[in-house]
């Protein structure tokens, strides 16, 4: 099957593969204050992901890109991002370097959005050439180096080789010349690996954990021999985030990115320690389904929510949202107790918890 037959699978499936269950952010709740002492309207949602700073905590992340008719959808997803100040990353421009016939559909992106943060992205097979030529392709701020392994293992045509995946990101991170974010695509991240990618140089991580769209489920969907019993492999976008307490007081900054459905949620990320919340899966339904002028609305609802929860729980800034005593829970609190971590401090601060 060629790669542009290949995304147009994988926005199909994706589409309807749509988390029908309990989701993974029930396990997450807050503690609350009856005297925030604060107003709504002074609520400041810029987020700092350094060395770029974001209007709003919320990223349009990976999505597609490939194809011919992926370039609508990253023409809306593109003006969604300028009109609302959104970061974006674009799908995985491999398609594009394999098949420059296919580079208008992530130059949209640039033209879209001239002067917005917005992410080039390539898996970890790539070299150093490949990753200059894809910041190059639409004059990107940074790189996304994505790690799909299981959904690699379980592609009809995926990669069976994963040797040289940390030489490769170090390299790139070292030569590309912009900043280089290591992310996850929905099977989440363990400490270990963190450790492996700040030791490499990797200062941002997207989580990428499990809850969003599940790309077992659609890899799947696409073979004549499916193996279900993988579809519910690796970490949720939580538990990643338990993970990464070390790390985030080693200045590595996280994105929180699976199972995001509305404002409370990406509120939740943040309040486990994620500097930004990536939304994918949402974001897709929604340009596929509705007008722009809907799309923008959402986006305003979603920004509403956050500063809900932000003015109730007395929080004026994300950083002061990091902070805030958090209820950890259910089978999320089990899991974590398994890692080493203590879900009890975080019911008490953010500074115990990083301490643990």
């Amino acid at each position: 099957m060629d790669r542009s037959s290949r995304k147009m699978d994988h926005i199909q499936f994706a589409m309807e593969s749509r988390e029908e269950r309990k989701t993974i952010w029930d396990d997450i709740s807050f503690v609350p204050n009856s005297l925030p002492n604060i107003h709504y309207g002074n609520c400041n949602l810029a987020a700092s992901l350094p060395p770029f700073h974001l209007a709003s905590p919320l990223l349009i992340n990976a999505m597609t890109g490939g194809a011919a008719a992926t370039i609508a959808i990253n023409q809306k997803l593109a003006e969604i991002a300028r009109e609302r100040g959104l970061a974006m990353a674009v799908g995985s421009q491999m398609a594009a370097l394999r098949d420059p016939s296919v580079k208008e559909s992530y130059r949209i992106v640039r033209r879209e959005n001239p002067s917005g943060v917005v992410f080039a992205n390539l898996g970890a097979e790539a070299t150093v050439e490949q990753a200059l030529q894809a910041v190059e392709m639409i004059e990107a701020n940074g790189i996304q180096i994505h790690l799909n392994v299981m959904q690699e293992l379980l592609m009809p045509e995926g990669d069976r080789d994963f040797r040289g995946y940390l030489d490769n990101i170090r390299r790139i991170n070292e030569q590309v010349g912009v900043p280089v974010i290591v992310k996850e695509v929905g099977f989440g991240m363990s400490r270990e690996s963190m450790e492996k990618l700040a030791e490499a140089g990797i200062s941002i991580m997207d989580v990428g954990g499990r809850g969003g769209t599940n790309f077992a489920r659609v890899e799947n969907r696409r073979h004549h021999m499916p193996m279900s019993m993988f579809e519910e492999w690796g970490f949720t976008t939580p538990e990643s985030l338990l993970e990464s307490a070390a790390l985030q007081s080693r200045g590595i900054s996280f994105i929180a990115t699976g199972g995001i459905r509305h404002g409370l949620d990406a509120v939740k990320g943040i309040a486990l320690g994620a500097a930004a919340v990536g939304m994918a899966g949402s974001l897709l339904r929604l340009v596929q389904t509705t007008s722009l002028k809907e799309c923008l609305e959402t986006v305003d609802l979603w920004h509403h929510q956050i500063r809900v929860a932000m003015t109730a729980l007395g929080a004026a800034s994300i950083a002061e949202l990091q902070r805030v005593p958090v209820l950890v829970t259910g089978r999320t609190a089990e899991r974590a107790r398994l890692r080493g971590c203590i879900p009890e401090n975080y019911a008490r601060t953010r500074e115990g918890m990083r301490d643990s």
